[in-house]
């Protein structure tokens, strides 16, 4: 006998609904640490946004801007830091400062190189860029970015949404944190299944995610601290079933 289809996989808000307070959650997130709104960006060459986005990368903003610069400096056309290798790239940035140089260096150089490859004989005399991505559907936008060397579901969403304008929601450890503590995704979902959960919650709207992803991370950096949280001045305080374990003195393992 033929075997029946196997069912589908629950996708993570069938497996985990959104609690009706999610809404309240986000108010009162949006109230304490956004008061004025946020203003959508679309970038004029989101080339460079990713490279900044790859030199964030556990550091600090001002060595971000300081090697970004350098990057500049030494290549005023991304062409000539292709030509110079990932060694060269690798000086231009040990010379600014900050960590992780030859990882960074080589992501740089791949997405350069993958980008030459993909360049169509009609544009080889075009500039390297991510122009593309501003006309492209955010499906087909997050394909390319994800089908680079070294850009992953996060630093593809971290683009989309805040130098594209579409309706991403990135998620790091600050949210996924703050998430947990209020019982609203399981501790044992990782940062992509927790934004894959956010995804399917939040309404697909750039105000709605941008809002929250800034104001859920104020809120992890400044008050769920990771391990001593400030739930004594939390707007949360009534809403979060892992205030009993931190008011009562005890820290997370």
């Amino acid at each position: 006998m033929p075997r029946a289809p196997a069912s589908p996989r629950p996708t993570p808000a069938q497996e985990v609904p959104p609690p009706a307070h999610l809404p309240e959650i986000m108010r009162r997130l949006v109230e304490a640490y956004l008061p004025a709104p946020l203003t959508p960006h679309v970038s004029r060459e989101p080339l460079n946004d990713l490279i900044q986005t790859i030199l964030a990368q556990q550091n600090t903003s001002a060595l971000t801007r300081r090697q970004f610069g350098a990057l500049r400096a030494a290549y005023p056309v991304w062409e000539a830091a292709l030509a110079d290798g990932p060694d060269g790239v690798e000086a231009v940035l040990r010379a600014a400062g900050g960590g992780l140089a030859r990882t960074k260096a080589d992501y740089i150089w791949n997405v350069l190189h993958r980008l030459e490859e993909l360049r169509p004989p009609e544009e080889a005399d075009a500039p390297l860029s991510l122009r593309v991505l501003r006309t492209m559907s955010d499906a087909d936008a997050r394909a390319l970015l994800e089908a680079l060397p070294g850009v992953g579901m996060k630093t593809a969403s971290l683009l989309l949404l805040f130098d594209l304008a579409r309706p991403a929601i990135p998620i790091e450890n600050n949210i996924w944190r703050v998430a947990g503590r209020l019982d609203l995704i399981p501790a044992r979902w990782n940062l992509l299944k927790a934004e894959r959960w956010f995804d399917e919650v939040l309404v697909r709207d750039w105000a709605t995610r941008a809002t929250f992803h800034v104001s859920a991370i104020r809120h992890g950096r400044q008050t769920c601290l990771s391990r001593r949280p400030r739930c004594e001045v939390c707007v949360l305080q009534d809403l979060c079933p892992s205030v009993g374990l931190f008011l009562g003195g005890e820290d997370e393992d």
